[in-house]
């Protein structure tokens, strides 16, 4: 008690400054773990991969190869370059570059799958038509590139061309593209002359333009089913002249 009977509270004020800087010490260490575990956050992108790489669950045991149908899956694995001591999370750009640049691939995507996979999801550039060459055929795109696909090994039912002819394959691509039924019907293309050409069908040849577009040439359908209604044979279909379809029969 103090000297006039009220009690004394120093040692109240003590304890009180006391927990309030344990408190304060607290704060300042809880922060400072905050901090430390959002800098670790933000950062993982840089450490987490260069730390799970080195790690051999994650090498590359298996390569899965989709969407290979004229190229050898062997081709592209070799392009790769990746053996069991590479890791998934090694990056993927400098594989799909490696991929692409097969001739006969337009696009490369390329995925992990835990723990050790990765799938390799190739889109290839089709052939549209075929070209004899020594020993046999060359198989072109409709850029008039030649693909080097194995027609030993695979087959590809295309158009014969007599030769490598650029916008006989520009067309017979876009027919592919958009009239995939009549291109499939289509066993040979051949100029009749400098502006004209001649599509040999299973049924009948047809012969046109040069210039000759996908409209135009939507136009045998409904000829055909109308000769095929009515019986007849025909020797040649003739699209060359404007707004008539000219069937000659046997």
């Amino acid at each position: 008690m103090s000297d006039d009977g009220e009690p004394r509270t120093s040692g109240s004020r003590d304890v009180a400054e006391s927990g309030g800087k344990k408190s304060r010490r607290f704060s300042r260490t809880r922060l400072a773990l905050v901090g430390i575990v959002g800098l670790l956050v933000v950062t993982s992108a840089l450490w987490l991969p260069l730390l799970v790489k080195r790690m051999a669950f994650f090498h590359v045991h298996r390569v899965e190869i989709v969407g290979a149908h004229y190229i050898a899956p062997s081709d592209i694995l070799s392009r790769l370059r990746v053996d069991t001591m590479s890791s998934i999370w090694d990056p993927t750009a400098p594989l799909v570059a490696r991929v692409q640049r097969h001739p006969a691939v337009q696009n490369a995507v390329i995925s992990r799958k835990l723990p050790g996979t990765l799938v390799v999801e190739i889109t290839e550039r089709t052939p549209v038509a075929l070209v004899p060459a020594a020993g046999g055929f060359s198989v072109y795109d409709a850029r008039g590139v030649a693909l080097p696909i194995d027609l030993a090994s695979v087959n590809v039912d295309a158009p014969v061309l007599m030769q490598r002819d650029t916008a006989l394959l520009r067309l017979l691509g876009a027919m592919r593209a958009d009239m995939p039924t009549l291109y499939a019907r289509v066993s040979m293309v051949r100029r009749a002359s400098r502006d004209e050409l001649i599509l040999q069908l299973r049924t009948a040849p047809v012969r046109t333009m040069m210039d000759v577009t996908l409209e135009r040439l939507a136009e045998l359908e409904p000829v055909e089913a109308d000769l095929a209604r009515k019986q007849l044979r025909v020797s040649e279909i003739d699209l060359r002249y404007r707004d008539q379809v000219i069937a000659r029969l046997q």
